[in-house]
Parts: structure tokens; sequence; C-alpha cells
């Protein structure tokens, strides 16, 4: 497994970026079920998290991280920086995670 260095930030403590390689990005798209419709209306009369929504979306947000970071590493880069998540709505009762940001090199 080779260690690539993950941040939100544009610069790398200790470390200088001597090439750009690229945008990278990871995707995934998921769509709900019934069986999870069915306990989130009950949750929504009673009022709390929704658990099985919060787990759904963590599963998808690793997901499209874990595929970014693969991207990266197929590029050979050290490191992404300026990584963002986003998502968005493909149709009623399905969305996309997206995780993207930069690939670059780094001097050693």
């Amino acid at each position: 497994m080779t260690d690539i260095i993950v941040t939100t930030g544009n610069e790398i403590p200790g470390k200088k970026i001597i090439k750009v390689l690229g945008v990278v990005k990871g995707n995934t798209v998921r769509a709900r079920n019934i069986g999870r419709d069915i306990g989130a209306g009950l949750k929504n009369i009673v009022g709390g998290e929704v658990k099985t929504y919060t787990d759904m979306t963590q599963n998808s947000r690793d997901e499209a991280y874990n595929r970014m970071v693969n991207e990266a590493v197929d590029m050979n880069a050290d490191a992404i920086i300026g990584v963002r998540f986003t998502t968005s709505m493909v149709m009623a009762g399905a969305s996309e995670m997206l995780a993207y940001g930069t690939a670059v090199k780094t001097s050693k």
C-alpha cells in the first residue's frame, strides 16, 4: 500500500509541490430502499437521527474517497490537495457522492 497525503489544504507543511498531475475524483451513486424509507418515515414522526441514512452516507463517502485515492495512486501521486466532497441528486431516491482534489508530486 502506498502512503499518500490527502488534505483539504492547498499546501503540505514541510513539502514542496513540484508537479501538478491533474484532477482526481471518485464517485458512487446510491439509491434508497423501501426498508430504509419505512424506518426513516417512522423516525420522522418521533425525531432523531436516521441511522440507516447516516450509515449509507458514510459508506458512500468512504467509497468515493477510496476511488479518488486509487486514481491518484495510479498516477504515481505523492499527495492530493484541495480535497472536497459534494453530493447531488441523480434521480428521485438516488444521489451521487463525489470526492475530488488535485494529485501532485512533492519533493522528498
